[in-house]
């Protein structure tokens, strides 16, 4: 991959902020004519700066409106917990996000349902039940402030 110059910088910031833009409007943007904002554009996929492009949906339009990040560490001792679990994590269709993270807790897990009953589907049915939990924290998200998505 070669370095990234302010063009491409540029390409990739208009890009994030609109994925379906034209390559006529992205070259207006960039200052570049057409067929090398292309290629440029062609180049980052290829080198994998840019891995895809994906829709912003209304959560509450898919009956996700209901936000919730939640904390989960694992029993000490068999690391084989750690594959299993997230393993796991990844069946559940109400997680959108997770991560595995430093400090006092093993993951931060973004879980999106349609209200406060189906989370609670969700805890006890499905994060509870993970192998090697033990413990989760819930955070109800009351307002968005910032969500680059």
């Amino acid at each position: 991959m070669n370095t990234l110059d302010t063009i491409d910088q540029r390409i990739i910031d208009v890009v994030r902020a609109d994925g379906r833009i034209t390559v006529n409007d992205l070259a207006e943007a960039v200052c570049l004519s057409p067929s090398p904002t292309l290629r440029r554009l062609r180049r980052l996929e290829a080198d994998g700066v840019i891995t895809g492009y994906t829709a912003v949906v209304a959560p509450d339009a898919i009956e996700r409106g209901f936000n919730v990040w939640v904390t989960a560490r694992l029993a000490a001792g068999d690391p084989t917990h750690q594959s299993a679990f997230e393993e796991g994590m990844r069946a559940i269709a109400a997680v959108t996000e997770a991560h595995h993270v430093t400090g006092d807790v093993d993951y931060l897990i973004r879980v999106e349902v349609k209200d406060l009953a189906a989370y609670d589907h969700v805890i006890r049915n499905d994060l509870a039940r993970l192998p090697g939990n033990a413990h989760i924290t819930s955070y109800v998200v009351t307002s968005t402030v910032l969500d680059p998505r």
